[in-house]
């Protein structure tokens, strides 16, 4: 069974954090807290730990995982260009709740599944696994719970449904906000709106002017 730490007691983060971290460079499985519900993550680089992401979640290489970062830089990495609306986006809203989908930087040797050439980025507002990202670098996180579940906002809720398939178990008690991130694609010329969420699309449409979407 994976070790869960009570991330609120400082020795126990800061256990949990090392043991989080080893446990992600060996290709294995964490639950951490995060601004929106509880995810599921494992290195991005690791082709194998994404495939075992994916079983955990009963979901297929269609529905390729996000990649959470720690830093802005450790993002322009990953991409191959943010565009026109990219940084001004990023500037107004992370860390935080915003998905930023863009085109994949294609020097990078991973795989995250059916991606089609892009990747969907985003910063966390959330200490402990900012923390976490800072050591391990960009992970592959879906949402903490099996495909068609309701999201896990406790970290009891990702255990109840992930068991052992995760190796350690970041307690950042309860989310205290559970609508998922805004997903915004940034791959076309006009920026489109591809999940309603934290980050309403007038928020958006005042950094950027227009956003479509499909109303």
């Amino acid at each position: 069974m994976g070790r869960r730490f009570d991330c609120s007691n400082p020795e126990q983060k800061a256990e949990g954090l090392k043991e989080a971290t080893e446990a992600v460079r060996r290709g294995e499985l964490v639950v951490l807290p995060t601004d929106t519900v509880y995810g599921i993550g494992a290195d991005a680089f690791t082709p194998a730990a994404v495939a075992a992401l994916l079983d955990a979640k009963g979901r297929g290489r269609d529905m390729p995982p996000p990649v959470l970062v720690g830093t802005v830089r450790a993002a322009t990495a990953l991409v191959d260009d943010l565009g026109p609306y990219g940084q001004d986006l990023i500037d107004a809203f992370w860390p935080g709740a915003l998905t930023l989908v863009c085109k994949a930087n294609r020097a990078l040797s991973w795989d995250l599944g059916d991606t089609k050439g892009t990747v969907a980025v985003r910063m966390p507002l959330h200490p402990v696994t900012l923390d976490l990202l800072k050591e391990t670098g960009p992970m592959a996180v879906s949402s903490a719970n099996r495909s068609g579940a309701p999201a896990a906002t406790t970290a009891e809720d990702a255990e109840a449904q992930l068991g052992e398939s995760v190796a350690v178990y970041l307690d950042g008690g309860r989310t205290t906000d559970n609508t998922p991130s805004t997903i915004l694609d940034l791959t076309t010329a006009v920026p489109r709106l591809l999940r309603r969420g934290a980050i309403p699309v007038e928020k958006l449409r005042g950094i950027i002017g227009y956003v479509a979407t499909d109303d």
